[in-house]
């Protein structure tokens, strides 16, 4: 006879801090053990457009991963894009979001042995609507994983709030994934932290470290930010960065050290800059350029040499309004999300999760 799991439901004490990597990293391990996992996202507010109608971004990473084919009534089944809050509020009876969702879930229910559902920014996200997490979690009939980022008397502080809302729904705390927490600081963390848990009876599933690779945005999220224009070789925006270089501050030790490097430069600085690039290259009988990218600020006319360099190793280009010193600030704020186009990302992702998360214990957890 075969095993009956609670559905589990994953939620985060505040954006970027890991929901999407935990539920990619279960929904992989719990396959992997031969168990059929279905996915949903069941409130999203970031979307795309699936054959002309809206789906959770995060829905095609997963469907990508699982292989599932993307139905949103199942797997997205309430979006609140921008302005949808002023017409919930405007016209209340408009809407049955509570029906799509328990619509989502009787399939769900039917079809998997266990389905992982993913919750939307903090524990009150959707409030407005009537449709916070915790009372998300509470239509689902879930089991919640809460997963906060890591550090200790800020971390408990943050986990009584969070999880306050899921106790006056009296959904089940599943447990604790304590993420990015400092590598020196792990033992610590595991300490104190696990002592104020243990006093209110809440389990610790995993403590997983900081990995600066998750942190690597690609040069086109970049862009973005900077609201630049590619000038040269857009087709290659998906190059990820791993450091930053100013123009004016290029050494050798510094190209020596890294690769993947954005050279950010102002346009009296980034000839300069690219020569010694360069020069560093033949020096050390490197033949590719340790350059992912390269931004300039300012009015971009490049010298011939750069144009050369640029052109043999294919390097894009993005000029940008902002000053050097404002792209870098603007650059080191950005927020990195797993997506379609990081499947390297997805990866990491999953094998630190199975590496830190202790998923037996989970699923013992939501046994019913």
């Amino acid at each position: 006879m075969a095993l009956k799991y609670k559905n589990i439901y994953v939620a985060a004490s505040s954006q970027h801090v890991g929901k999407t990597t935990t539920t990619l990293g279960l929904t992989a391990a719990y396959q992997n053990q031969g168990l059929k996992v279905g996915y949903c996202k069941p409130v999203g507010q970031k979307f795309l457009g699936v054959h002309n109608i809206k789906v959770d971004k995060d829905c095609v990473l997963f469907s990508d991963l699982i292989g599932f084919e993307m139905d949103p009534k199942i797997h997205s089944p309430v979006i609140l894009p921008k302005g949808a809050t002023k017409d919930y509020l405007d016209h209340p009876n408009n809407f049955d979001f509570e029906s799509d969702i328990l619509n989502a879930r009787k399939y769900r229910d039917v079809h998997d042995d266990i389905t992982i559902y993913e919750g939307t920014g903090h524990t009150g996200v959707g409030s407005v609507v009537g449709l916070s997490n915790a009372k998300v979690a509470k239509m689902l009939d879930a089991g919640v994983v809460m997963v906060i980022e890591g550090g200790i008397g800020k971390t408990i502080d943050m986990l009584n709030m969070t999880t306050a809302l899921f106790r006056e729904e009296k959904v089940p705390l599943l447990g604790v994934i304590i993420n990015k927490v400092i590598t020196d600081k792990l033992e610590e963390v595991r300490k104190y932290v696990g002592m104020w848990l243990d006093r209110n009876n809440i389990p610790l599933l995993g403590i997983a470290p900081y990995d600066q690779i998750l942190a690597y945005p690609l040069l086109s999220t970049v862009c973005k930010s900077l609201k630049g224009e590619v000038l040269y070789f857009k087709e290659n925006l998906d190059n990820r960065i791993e450091n930053m270089l100013a123009g004016s501050l290029v050494d050798l030790k510094g190209l020596r050290d890294n690769q993947n490097i954005l050279l950010i430069a102002s346009s009296r600085t980034v000839d300069r800059a690219l020569k010694k690039v360069e020069a560093y290259s033949k020096h050390s009988e490197v033949h590719d350029s340790p350059l992912c990218g390269v931004v300039v600020t300012g009015e971009v006319e490049l010298e011939d040499d750069s144009l050369r360099y640029i052109q043999e190793h294919n390097i894009p280009v993005i000029g940008t309004h902002f000053d050097t010193y404002g792209a870098v600030t603007k650059i080191n704020s950005i927020e990195v999300k797993i997506n379609r186009r990081t499947p390297w990302k997805v990866k990491r992702a999953v094998n630190m999760v199975g590496k830190h998360v202790d998923l037996d214990k989970i699923l013992a957890l939501s046994l019913k």
